[in-house]
C-alpha cells in the first residue's frame, strides 16, 4: 500500500524510473534505494500501476550531492541538508583542498555481489569495472573495500568451492581487481608526502589481493608507498627498505601461508631490519602480536594507524612503533 506522502500521478510526463535516475546521476540503484528509506529523499511518486517515478527535477540535487559525497563529507552530512546548505558545504570544501579527497566513510548499504557475480560468470569486464567504479564514487576507500571488494571476491571464493564458478573465474576477477586497485591508488600516491612503507608478500606467497588493498589504505591514509608484489626474498626486502629510508615494511600473510614457515620468514625479517623500521603484518594469517612485530588484521584498523603515522610530526626521526601503537581487530 503506497506511504501517505506518495501520491498516485495521473500522469508520467517528466518522470523517470529509478534505473533511469541512477544512469542520470551516476548513483547506483542501491544507494538510491537507501536514501529514500533513511533520509526521505529522493522521494518518489506511484504511476496508477504502483511503480515508482521520481521527478527530473531531482537530478540537479543528486549531482550536487554526489559531488559534495566525492568532496569528503558524510551522506548524513548531505542528503538532508537543505539548498543553502548544500551550496555552503560546496564551497567550503572548494576553498579547501584538503578536504576534497574522498574520506573513509560509512558505507550505506553492503552490496548484494549477485549482480557483480553475474559480471564475474561471463568474464564481463565492463559491467564489473562499470558497477564498481559507482560505487567508488560514493565510497572512500576503506567501505569500497569493506563493503564491495571483500564481499565480492568472498562470494566469489564460495561459488568456485561449491562448483558453481571455476578457478578461471576466480583469475579473472582477482586480476580485475588487481588492476583497479593499482589504478585507484595511484590519485593518492601522486600526492601523498609521509612516511614511506615498503609492502610485499613473503616467500610462498602468491596471494596479493590483501596487500593491494593495505597498500590503498596506506596511500589514501597520506602515506607513500612502494609496492614489491608477491614472493619476495626476505634479504630483499630488508635491502630495500634500508636503501629507500622506509619508516615500516608491511608484510601480508593470506590464511593458506598461516603457520610455522611464514613465523621463520617474519623473525628473519625482523633480524634483518633496523630498528626504527616497523614491520607491520597483516591477512587471515598473520601471526598473533609478538615483540618487534605488529599486527593489523582490520583495515578500519590500519586506516587509523596509517593516518597517525602520516601526520605525526617529524615522523621521520622516530620509530614508527613510537608514534602509533600495536593494533590488532
Amino acid at each position: 500500500m503506497p506511504s501517505p506522502r506518495r501520491r498516485v500521478l495521473p500522469t508520467t510526463a517528466g518522470k523517470l524510473s529509478i534505473g533511469a535516475l541512477s544512469r542520470a546521476t551516476g548513483i547506483p540503484i542501491e544507494t538510491l534505494r537507501t536514501w529514500e528509506r533513511r533520509y526521505g529523499f529522493p522521494e518518489p511518486e506511484r504511476k496508477p500501476s504502483g511503480h515508482r517515478v521520481y521527478s527530473l527535477a531531482s537530478v540537479p540535487r543528486l549531482r550536487r550531492i554526489a559531488e559534495a559525497l566525492a568532496r569528503g563529507h558524510r551522506a548524513a552530512e548531505v542528503v538532508s541538508a537543505t539548498e543553502g546548505d548544500l551550496a555552503h558545504l560546496l564551497e567550503a570544501t572548494l576553498l579547501s583542498p584538503g578536504l576534497a579527497q574522498p574520506t573513509l566513510q560509512s558505507a550505506e548499504t553492503p552490496r548484494d555481489p549477485s549482480d557483480l557475480l553475474r559480471a564475474v560468470e561471463h568474464f564481463d569486464s565492463a559491467t564489473l569495472t562499470h558497477q564498481l567504479m559507482a560505487d567508488w564514487t560514493l565510497l572512500g576507500p576503506l567501505d569500497f573495500l569493506r563493503s564491495r571488494v571483500v564481499p565480492l571476491m568472498r562470494a566469489v571464493g564460495e561459488a568456485w568451492q561449491a562448483r558453481r564458478l571455476d578457478i578461471r573465474h576466480e583469475h579473472f576477477l582477482s586480476e580485475r581487481i588487481g588492476d583497479l586497485l593499482r589504478t585507484l591508488r595511484l590519485q593518492f600516491e601522486e600526492r601523498a608526502s609521509g612516511p614511506l612503507t615498503v609492502l610485499a608478500t613473503l616467500p610462498g606467497e602468491a596471494h596479493g589481493l590483501g596487500l593491494q588493498m593495505a597498500a590503498l589504505v596506506l596511500a589514501a591514509a597520506g602515506c607513500r608507498t612502494l609496492h614489491l608484489g608477491t614472493d619476495v626474498p626476505v634479504p630483499e626486502i630488508a635491502t630495500l627498505a634500508k636503501d629507500m629510508g622506509a619508516r615500516v615494511v608491511a608484510i601480508s600473510v593470506s590464511a593458506a601461508r598461516a603457520g610455522r614457515a611464514s613465523t621463520t620468514h617474519l623473525d628473519r625479517l625482523r633480524v634483518l631490519l633496523p630498528r626504527r623500521i616497523t614491520l607491520l603484518v597483516g591477512g587471515d594469517g598473520a601471526p598473533k602480536p609478538r615483540k618487534g612485530v605488529d599486527v593489523i588484521q582490520d583495515l578500519a584498523a590500519l586506516e587509523g594507524w596509517a593516518s597517525r603515522l602520516a601526520h605525526t610530526p617529524a615522523w621521520s626521526e622516530q620509530p614508527a612503533s613510537d608514534s602509533a601503537p600495536t593494533l590488532q581487530a
